[in-house]
Protein backbone atom coordinates (compact mmCIF):
# COMPACT_ATOMS: atom_id res chain seq x y z
CA UNK A 1 0.00 0.00 0.00
CA UNK A 2 1.15 3.69 -0.77
CA UNK A 3 -0.03 6.45 2.20
CA UNK A 4 0.19 9.86 0.98
CA UNK A 5 1.22 13.02 3.38
CA UNK A 6 -0.91 15.89 2.01
CA UNK A 7 -2.95 18.73 2.64
CA UNK A 8 -6.29 17.44 1.48
CA UNK A 9 -9.40 19.93 0.17
CA UNK A 10 -12.57 18.06 -1.02
CA UNK A 11 -16.13 18.65 -1.05
CA UNK A 12 -18.15 15.24 -0.48
CA UNK A 13 -21.07 17.07 0.53
CA UNK A 14 -22.65 19.31 -1.81
CA UNK A 15 -21.95 23.11 -0.86
CA UNK A 16 -25.10 24.08 -3.07
CA UNK A 17 -27.43 22.22 -0.48
CA UNK A 18 -25.27 22.99 2.80
CA UNK A 19 -22.04 21.10 2.53
CA UNK A 20 -18.60 22.80 3.47
CA UNK A 21 -15.18 22.46 2.42
CA UNK A 22 -13.35 19.19 4.08
CA UNK A 23 -9.87 20.19 4.74
CA UNK A 24 -7.06 18.45 6.36
CA UNK A 25 -4.09 19.94 7.06
CA UNK A 26 -1.78 17.27 7.90
CA UNK A 27 -3.74 14.16 6.46
CA UNK A 28 -2.57 10.69 5.10
CA UNK A 29 -4.66 9.03 2.72
CA UNK A 30 -3.87 5.23 2.69
CA UNK A 31 -4.31 3.33 -1.17
CA UNK A 32 -4.23 0.40 -2.24
CA UNK A 33 -4.60 -1.13 -5.72
CA UNK A 34 -6.51 2.04 -6.64
CA UNK A 35 -8.71 2.26 -4.18
CA UNK A 36 -8.28 4.89 -1.38
CA UNK A 37 -8.81 2.48 2.09
CA UNK A 38 -8.03 4.78 4.92
CA UNK A 39 -8.03 8.57 5.59
CA UNK A 40 -6.82 10.67 8.54
CA UNK A 41 -4.50 12.62 10.92
CA UNK A 42 -1.36 11.81 9.70
CA UNK A 43 0.29 10.24 12.58
CA UNK A 44 -2.58 8.30 13.79
CA UNK A 45 -2.91 6.69 10.25
CA UNK A 46 0.89 6.24 9.63
CA UNK A 47 1.12 4.48 12.75
CA UNK A 48 -1.48 2.03 11.77
CA UNK A 49 0.19 1.53 8.88
CA UNK A 50 3.88 1.25 9.18
CA UNK A 51 4.75 -0.95 6.30
CA UNK A 52 3.09 1.06 3.75
CA UNK A 53 5.33 3.76 1.53
CA UNK A 54 5.05 7.13 2.15
CA UNK A 55 4.84 9.66 -0.57
CA UNK A 56 5.64 13.09 1.06
CA UNK A 57 2.57 15.91 -0.91
CA UNK A 58 3.17 18.60 2.05
CA UNK A 59 3.82 21.58 0.29
CA UNK A 60 1.05 22.61 -1.70
CA UNK A 61 -2.13 21.08 -2.05
CA UNK A 62 -3.86 17.75 -2.39
CA UNK A 63 -7.52 17.95 -4.87
CA UNK A 64 -9.34 15.14 -6.40
CA UNK A 65 -9.26 15.02 -10.25
CA UNK A 66 -10.76 16.97 -12.08
CA UNK A 67 -14.07 16.20 -13.88
CA UNK A 68 -14.82 17.97 -17.14
CA UNK A 69 -18.54 17.17 -18.62
CA UNK A 70 -17.98 18.85 -22.10
CA UNK A 71 -15.34 19.41 -24.25
CA UNK A 72 -14.41 18.51 -28.19
CA UNK A 73 -11.52 16.21 -28.96
CA UNK A 74 -11.73 17.43 -32.39
CA UNK A 75 -10.84 21.24 -31.33
CA UNK A 76 -8.02 21.29 -29.34
CA UNK A 77 -5.66 22.93 -31.81
CA UNK A 78 -8.23 25.78 -33.29
CA UNK A 79 -8.11 27.01 -29.22
CA UNK A 80 -7.97 30.79 -29.16
CA UNK A 81 -9.77 31.90 -32.46
CA UNK A 82 -11.74 34.73 -31.17
CA UNK A 83 -14.05 37.36 -32.10
CA UNK A 84 -17.14 35.30 -33.47
CA UNK A 85 -20.49 34.66 -32.80
CA UNK A 86 -21.42 30.61 -31.91
CA UNK A 87 -22.69 30.05 -36.03
CA UNK A 88 -20.09 32.11 -37.83
CA UNK A 89 -17.41 30.18 -35.39
CA UNK A 90 -18.40 26.97 -36.44
CA UNK A 91 -18.31 27.91 -39.94
CA UNK A 92 -14.76 29.55 -40.00
CA UNK A 93 -13.18 27.38 -37.56
CA UNK A 94 -14.72 24.58 -35.73
CA UNK A 95 -16.22 22.87 -38.67
CA UNK A 96 -13.15 22.98 -41.19
CA UNK A 97 -10.94 21.56 -38.64
CA UNK A 98 -13.36 18.83 -37.58
CA UNK A 99 -13.64 18.16 -41.21
CA UNK A 100 -9.36 17.18 -41.32
CA UNK A 101 -10.38 14.25 -38.76
CA UNK A 102 -11.31 12.28 -42.10
CA UNK A 103 -7.39 11.61 -42.26
CA UNK A 104 -6.78 8.89 -39.91
CA UNK A 105 -3.26 10.02 -39.05
CA UNK A 106 -4.63 13.46 -38.62
CA UNK A 107 -7.11 11.77 -35.99
CA UNK A 108 -4.55 10.18 -34.21
CA UNK A 109 -2.12 12.93 -33.67
CA UNK A 110 -5.28 15.53 -32.48
CA UNK A 111 -6.51 12.15 -30.17
CA UNK A 112 -2.95 12.33 -28.86
CA UNK A 113 -2.80 16.02 -28.65
CA UNK A 114 -6.04 16.06 -26.61
CA UNK A 115 -5.08 13.60 -24.43
CA UNK A 116 -2.25 14.78 -22.98
CA UNK A 117 -3.50 17.98 -22.64
CA UNK A 118 -6.24 17.08 -20.41
CA UNK A 119 -3.51 14.74 -18.54
CA UNK A 120 -1.52 17.94 -18.04
CA UNK A 121 -4.38 20.29 -17.00
CA UNK A 122 -5.37 17.39 -14.34
CA UNK A 123 -8.49 16.09 -15.88
CA UNK A 124 -8.97 12.32 -15.02
CA UNK A 125 -12.34 12.35 -16.04
CA UNK A 126 -14.51 13.80 -19.21
CA UNK A 127 -17.74 13.23 -21.16
CA UNK A 128 -15.95 14.56 -24.87
CA UNK A 129 -17.75 15.29 -27.90
CA UNK A 130 -16.16 12.88 -30.40
CA UNK A 131 -15.30 13.15 -34.27
CA UNK A 132 -18.03 13.10 -37.27
CA UNK A 133 -15.98 9.77 -38.14
CA UNK A 134 -16.05 6.35 -36.40
CA UNK A 135 -12.48 5.66 -37.06
CA UNK A 136 -11.64 8.82 -35.59
CA UNK A 137 -13.81 8.49 -32.21
CA UNK A 138 -12.61 4.81 -32.90
CA UNK A 139 -8.74 5.81 -32.48
CA UNK A 140 -9.77 8.34 -29.35
CA UNK A 141 -11.21 5.33 -27.20
CA UNK A 142 -8.13 3.21 -28.24
CA UNK A 143 -5.89 5.83 -27.48
CA UNK A 144 -7.54 6.93 -24.10
CA UNK A 145 -7.72 2.97 -22.91
CA UNK A 146 -4.01 3.16 -23.28
CA UNK A 147 -3.63 6.18 -20.86
CA UNK A 148 -6.45 4.80 -18.36
CA UNK A 149 -8.39 7.64 -18.57
CA UNK A 150 -11.93 7.76 -17.29
CA UNK A 151 -13.49 9.15 -20.80
CA UNK A 152 -16.62 8.49 -22.31
CA UNK A 153 -17.44 9.74 -25.72
CA UNK A 154 -19.55 9.07 -28.97
CA UNK A 155 -19.96 9.51 -32.58
CA UNK A 156 -21.07 13.20 -33.49
CA UNK A 157 -23.72 13.04 -35.48
CA UNK A 158 -25.67 15.79 -37.75
CA UNK A 159 -27.56 15.23 -41.52
CA UNK A 160 -28.06 19.06 -42.37
CA UNK A 161 -26.47 22.38 -42.49
CA UNK A 162 -23.09 21.26 -41.85
CA UNK A 163 -20.32 20.80 -44.08
CA UNK A 164 -21.20 17.87 -46.57
CA UNK A 165 -18.38 15.34 -45.68
CA UNK A 166 -20.10 15.80 -41.97
CA UNK A 167 -23.18 15.33 -42.74
CA UNK A 168 -24.75 11.25 -42.35
CA UNK A 169 -28.04 9.52 -42.52
CA UNK A 170 -30.21 8.17 -39.92
CA UNK A 171 -29.50 4.65 -40.54
CA UNK A 172 -25.68 5.37 -40.82
CA UNK A 173 -25.31 7.19 -37.81
CA UNK A 174 -27.56 4.39 -35.93
CA UNK A 175 -25.10 1.15 -37.47
CA UNK A 176 -22.09 2.93 -36.54
CA UNK A 177 -22.97 4.76 -33.40
CA UNK A 178 -24.28 0.67 -31.94
CA UNK A 179 -20.85 -0.31 -33.24
CA UNK A 180 -18.74 1.96 -31.55
CA UNK A 181 -20.91 0.97 -28.05
CA UNK A 182 -20.70 -2.30 -28.41
CA UNK A 183 -17.15 -1.94 -29.09
CA UNK A 184 -15.89 0.46 -26.49
CA UNK A 185 -18.86 1.33 -23.86
CA UNK A 186 -17.31 -0.81 -20.49
CA UNK A 187 -14.01 -1.53 -21.87
CA UNK A 188 -11.68 -0.91 -19.29
CA UNK A 189 -12.38 3.06 -17.88
CA UNK A 190 -14.38 4.22 -21.05
CA UNK A 191 -18.05 4.59 -21.80
CA UNK A 192 -19.82 5.60 -24.71
CA UNK A 193 -22.25 8.63 -25.55
CA UNK A 194 -24.61 9.28 -28.17
CA UNK A 195 -23.85 12.17 -29.44
CA UNK A 196 -26.42 14.52 -32.05
CA UNK A 197 -24.57 17.57 -32.73
CA UNK A 198 -27.27 20.06 -31.71
CA UNK A 199 -30.79 20.49 -32.92
CA UNK A 200 -30.14 22.21 -35.57
CA UNK A 201 -28.09 19.84 -37.67
CA UNK A 202 -30.59 17.08 -36.97
CA UNK A 203 -33.15 16.37 -38.42
CA UNK A 204 -36.06 14.06 -36.64
CA UNK A 205 -35.48 11.35 -38.35
CA UNK A 206 -31.95 11.86 -37.07
CA UNK A 207 -32.63 11.96 -33.58
CA UNK A 208 -35.14 9.38 -33.55
CA UNK A 209 -31.93 7.38 -34.51
CA UNK A 210 -29.81 8.48 -31.47
CA UNK A 211 -32.84 7.52 -29.56
CA UNK A 212 -33.03 4.11 -30.93
CA UNK A 213 -29.32 3.65 -30.17
CA UNK A 214 -29.87 4.97 -26.54
CA UNK A 215 -32.53 2.19 -26.06
CA UNK A 216 -30.41 -0.44 -27.73
CA UNK A 217 -27.23 -0.38 -25.88
CA UNK A 218 -28.24 -0.40 -22.41
CA UNK A 219 -26.56 2.16 -19.98
CA UNK A 220 -24.95 4.15 -22.26
CA UNK A 221 -24.89 8.05 -22.21
CA UNK A 222 -26.16 10.86 -24.38
CA UNK A 223 -24.95 14.40 -24.42
CA UNK A 224 -25.30 17.08 -27.15
CA UNK A 225 -26.24 21.33 -27.00
CA UNK A 226 -29.08 23.22 -26.27
CA UNK A 227 -29.79 26.94 -25.57
CA UNK A 228 -26.50 28.60 -26.34
CA UNK A 229 -26.96 31.22 -28.68
CA UNK A 230 -30.52 33.78 -29.22
CA UNK A 231 -29.40 33.05 -33.27
CA UNK A 232 -29.47 29.14 -32.93
CA UNK A 233 -32.73 28.78 -30.83
CA UNK A 234 -34.64 30.94 -33.25
CA UNK A 235 -33.25 28.73 -35.78
CA UNK A 236 -34.38 25.78 -34.19
CA UNK A 237 -37.75 27.05 -33.52
CA UNK A 238 -38.43 27.71 -36.84
CA UNK A 239 -37.63 24.04 -38.41
CA UNK A 240 -39.52 22.30 -35.23
CA UNK A 241 -42.54 24.50 -35.65
CA UNK A 242 -41.60 26.27 -32.33
CA UNK A 243 -41.39 23.51 -30.23
CA UNK A 244 -38.47 24.22 -27.53
CA UNK A 245 -34.93 22.57 -27.84
CA UNK A 246 -35.64 21.08 -24.53
CA UNK A 247 -38.28 19.13 -25.84
CA UNK A 248 -36.87 18.38 -29.14
CA UNK A 249 -34.66 15.96 -26.90
CA UNK A 250 -36.96 15.03 -24.79
CA UNK A 251 -39.29 13.92 -27.90
CA UNK A 252 -37.11 11.69 -29.63
CA UNK A 253 -36.09 9.82 -25.78
CA UNK A 254 -32.35 11.49 -25.26
CA UNK A 255 -33.60 12.99 -21.54
CA UNK A 256 -33.05 11.22 -18.73
CA UNK A 257 -30.53 10.67 -16.08
CA UNK A 258 -27.64 9.82 -18.34
CA UNK A 259 -28.15 13.02 -20.41
CA UNK A 260 -25.61 15.92 -19.74
CA UNK A 261 -26.25 19.05 -22.43
CA UNK A 262 -23.95 21.95 -22.70
CA UNK A 263 -24.12 25.43 -22.26
CA UNK A 264 -27.81 26.46 -21.54
CA UNK A 265 -27.88 29.65 -21.72
CA UNK A 266 -31.12 31.13 -22.45
CA UNK A 267 -33.37 28.76 -20.68
CA UNK A 268 -36.88 28.97 -20.17
CA UNK A 269 -38.31 28.07 -16.51
CA UNK A 270 -40.38 24.99 -18.43
CA UNK A 271 -37.18 23.67 -19.66
CA UNK A 272 -35.51 23.97 -16.36
CA UNK A 273 -38.49 22.27 -15.14
CA UNK A 274 -38.43 19.54 -17.64
CA UNK A 275 -34.52 18.76 -17.07
CA UNK A 276 -35.27 18.43 -13.54
CA UNK A 277 -37.93 16.30 -13.65
CA UNK A 278 -36.22 14.02 -16.09
CA UNK A 279 -32.75 14.38 -13.72
CA UNK A 280 -30.33 15.48 -16.64
CA UNK A 281 -27.30 17.73 -16.10
CA UNK A 282 -25.95 20.77 -17.32
CA UNK A 283 -22.52 21.45 -18.36
CA UNK A 284 -21.80 25.15 -17.62
CA UNK A 285 -19.08 26.37 -20.32
CA UNK A 286 -18.00 29.83 -18.70
CA UNK A 287 -15.20 31.06 -21.00
CA UNK A 288 -16.86 29.48 -23.96
CA UNK A 289 -19.92 31.09 -23.42
CA UNK A 290 -17.92 34.83 -23.02
CA UNK A 291 -15.55 34.14 -26.22
CA UNK A 292 -18.45 33.62 -28.32
CA UNK A 293 -20.54 36.34 -26.46
CA UNK A 294 -23.44 33.63 -25.88
CA UNK A 295 -23.98 35.09 -22.60
CA UNK A 296 -23.93 34.91 -18.89
CA UNK A 297 -25.24 31.49 -17.59
CA UNK A 298 -27.95 31.64 -14.60
CA UNK A 299 -26.87 29.54 -12.45
CA UNK A 300 -29.27 30.45 -10.25
CA UNK A 301 -32.21 29.71 -11.74
CA UNK A 302 -30.49 26.08 -12.45
CA UNK A 303 -29.81 25.36 -8.95
CA UNK A 304 -33.25 26.76 -7.68
CA UNK A 305 -35.40 24.42 -10.21
CA UNK A 306 -33.26 21.64 -9.00
CA UNK A 307 -31.51 21.32 -12.37
CA UNK A 308 -27.43 19.50 -11.56
CA UNK A 309 -24.64 22.13 -13.00
CA UNK A 310 -21.40 20.95 -13.67
CA UNK A 311 -18.16 22.90 -15.73
CA UNK A 312 -17.06 22.00 -19.52
CA UNK A 313 -13.93 23.99 -21.43
CA UNK A 314 -16.06 23.46 -24.12
CA UNK A 315 -12.28 22.93 -26.29
CA UNK A 316 -12.10 24.84 -28.32
CA UNK A 317 -14.37 27.82 -28.14
CA UNK A 318 -13.65 27.54 -24.84
CA UNK A 319 -10.26 28.80 -23.89
CA UNK A 320 -7.90 25.57 -22.58
CA UNK A 321 -8.50 22.60 -21.31
CA UNK A 322 -7.45 23.96 -17.34
CA UNK A 323 -10.96 23.32 -15.11
CA UNK A 324 -9.17 25.63 -12.95
CA UNK A 325 -10.00 28.75 -15.02
CA UNK A 326 -13.08 26.98 -15.53
CA UNK A 327 -14.12 27.70 -11.89
CA UNK A 328 -12.26 31.01 -12.18
CA UNK A 329 -14.82 32.32 -14.91
CA UNK A 330 -17.32 31.12 -13.69
CA UNK A 331 -17.37 32.91 -10.02
CA UNK A 332 -16.96 36.20 -12.46
CA UNK A 333 -20.00 35.69 -14.83
CA UNK A 334 -22.20 35.26 -11.30
CA UNK A 335 -20.84 38.16 -10.02
CA UNK A 336 -21.44 39.90 -13.28
CA UNK A 337 -25.38 39.10 -13.25
CA UNK A 338 -25.71 41.02 -9.70
CA UNK A 339 -28.47 39.94 -7.54
CA UNK A 340 -29.76 37.19 -10.41
CA UNK A 341 -26.37 35.35 -9.42
CA UNK A 342 -25.14 33.03 -7.31
CA UNK A 343 -22.58 33.85 -5.31
CA UNK A 344 -19.91 31.39 -5.24
CA UNK A 345 -17.11 30.48 -2.60
CA UNK A 346 -14.27 28.30 -3.38
CA UNK A 347 -15.80 25.29 -2.17
CA UNK A 348 -18.54 25.43 -4.61
CA UNK A 349 -15.53 25.98 -7.33
CA UNK A 350 -13.87 22.75 -5.86
CA UNK A 351 -17.16 20.83 -6.00
CA UNK A 352 -18.23 22.11 -9.94
CA UNK A 353 -14.62 21.08 -11.22
CA UNK A 354 -15.19 17.79 -9.27
CA UNK A 355 -17.76 16.17 -7.87
CA UNK A 356 -20.30 17.70 -9.18
CA UNK A 357 -19.17 16.14 -12.46
CA UNK A 358 -18.91 13.08 -11.18
CA UNK A 359 -22.59 13.34 -9.58
CA UNK A 360 -23.37 14.58 -13.54
CA UNK A 361 -21.56 12.03 -15.19
CA UNK A 362 -22.75 8.56 -13.22
CA UNK A 363 -19.15 8.36 -11.33
CA UNK A 364 -19.82 9.61 -7.51
CA UNK A 365 -19.37 6.11 -6.21
CA UNK A 366 -15.86 5.80 -7.70
CA UNK A 367 -14.64 9.57 -7.91
CA UNK A 368 -15.54 13.05 -7.43
CA UNK A 369 -13.60 13.52 -3.74
CA UNK A 370 -11.05 11.50 -1.74
CA UNK A 371 -13.37 9.57 0.89
CA UNK A 372 -12.78 6.13 1.74
CA UNK A 373 -13.83 3.56 -1.18
CA UNK A 374 -13.25 5.90 -3.84
CA UNK A 375 -10.77 5.57 -6.47
CA UNK A 376 -7.30 7.90 -6.00
CA UNK A 377 -8.08 9.99 -8.57
CA UNK A 378 -5.99 13.19 -7.12
CA UNK A 379 -4.28 16.60 -8.29
CA UNK A 380 -1.18 17.60 -6.02
CA UNK A 381 -1.09 21.62 -6.94
CA UNK A 382 2.43 22.69 -6.02
CA UNK A 383 3.42 25.64 -8.06
CA UNK A 384 7.07 26.42 -8.56
CA UNK A 385 8.88 27.98 -5.43
CA UNK A 386 8.70 31.90 -5.53
CA UNK A 387 6.24 31.87 -7.60
CA UNK A 388 2.75 33.90 -7.42
CA UNK A 389 0.61 31.05 -6.56
CA UNK A 390 3.84 29.45 -4.01
CA UNK A 391 3.79 33.26 -2.48
CA UNK A 392 0.01 33.22 -1.79
CA UNK A 393 -0.52 29.89 -0.17
CA UNK A 394 2.07 30.15 1.89
CA UNK A 395 0.63 33.12 3.28
CA UNK A 396 -2.86 32.12 2.88
CA UNK A 397 -5.29 32.72 6.22
CA UNK A 398 -7.09 29.81 5.98
CA UNK A 399 -7.52 26.70 3.73
CA UNK A 400 -10.94 28.17 1.44
CA UNK A 401 -8.51 31.30 0.95
CA UNK A 402 -5.92 28.62 0.18
CA UNK A 403 -8.24 27.05 -2.42
CA UNK A 404 -9.44 30.37 -3.93
CA UNK A 405 -5.65 31.41 -4.57
CA UNK A 406 -5.43 28.06 -6.11
CA UNK A 407 -8.39 28.87 -8.46
CA UNK A 408 -7.27 32.49 -9.08
CA UNK A 409 -3.32 32.02 -10.36
CA UNK A 410 -3.93 27.89 -10.76
CA UNK A 411 -2.80 27.02 -14.17
CA UNK A 412 -1.70 23.39 -15.81
CA UNK A 413 2.32 24.47 -14.90
CA UNK A 414 1.27 24.12 -11.01
CA UNK A 415 0.44 20.80 -11.31
CA UNK A 416 3.17 18.78 -10.00
CA UNK A 417 1.28 15.30 -9.81
CA UNK A 418 -1.81 13.70 -11.22
CA UNK A 419 -3.33 9.98 -10.42
CA UNK A 420 -5.69 8.01 -12.13
CA UNK A 421 -7.27 5.18 -10.00
CA UNK A 422 -3.56 5.10 -7.75
CA UNK A 423 -1.52 5.42 -11.34
CA UNK A 424 0.93 8.88 -11.47
CA UNK A 425 -0.27 9.92 -15.18
CA UNK A 426 1.73 13.09 -14.49
CA UNK A 427 4.88 13.87 -12.46
CA UNK A 428 7.06 11.75 -10.72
Amino acid sequence: MTLYRATVLDTPADPFTGGTLRAESDAAVVVRHGVIVARGPYAETAAAHPDDDVVHLESGVLLPGFVDTHVHFPQVRVIGSLGMPLLDWLEHVALPEEARLADAAYAAGVADDFLDGLVEAGTTSALVFGAHFADAVDTLFSRADRRGLRITSGLVTSDRILRDELLTTPERAYDESLALARRWHGTGRLRYAVTPRFSLSCSSALLDACGSVVKDAPGVWCTSHVNENDAEIAQIANLFDGTSYVEMYEQHGLLDRRTVLAHNVHPTDAELDVLAARGASVAHCPTSNAALASGLFPMRRHVERGVRVALGTDVGAGTGLSLLKEGLQAYFAQQLLGPAGLRLTAAHLLHLATSAGAVALGLVDQVGDLSVGKQFDAVWVRPPAGSTLDVGLRHAASDDDALATVFALGTPADLAGVWVAGDRVKGG
